[in-house]
């Protein structure tokens, strides 16, 4: 099992704040030879007559000397969790979680904004200091 990144328990606590039950920790698939771990797997209530809204979460910190290759990597991985998700529990969705002051400052620029929508990848914006989830992007 890989090493939990840096804000693994801040996003992990932030989801519970906003009333997500965490149910897997890691969230594991197996295809193949190949064993895949995405960092937290959640699950809420949204209304008795809709049922549970099911997430996966994906949490990357970006403390790396390069952004652009350390982007390249998450939003690899991320492509390749969400393919395989696919396959195993196609109604759970699966989000990237960013530090709020890394999203400002990284990934407003043309190019993370255009990739980022282009691949259809969604996005838990949460702030450290709060243990709070400030915005998601889907």
């Amino acid at each position: 099992m890989p090493a939990k990144d840096k804000v693994h328990d801040i996003v992990k606590n932030a989801l519970i704040n906003d009333g997500w039950t965490i149910t897997h920790d890691p969230y594991s698939m197996k295809l193949g030879s190949a064993d895949l771990f995405v960092d937290l797997g959640a699950e809420k209530l949204i209304a008795a007559e809709k049922g549970n809204a099911k997430i996966a979460v994906e949490v990357k910190s970006f403390l790396g000397k390069s952004i652009i290759s350390e982007t390249q990597d998450a939003i690899g991985q991320f492509l390749m969790y969400q393919v395989v998700m696919s396959e195993f529990e196609a109604n759970r969705v699966l989000y990237l979680a960013l530090e709020e002051e890394i999203f400002d400052n990284e990934f407003s620029d043309a190019l993370k904004k255009l990739v980022l929508e282009k691949l259809n990848i969604k996005l838990l914006i949460f702030r450290a200091s709060e243990e709070g989830i400030v915005k998601w992007l889907t």
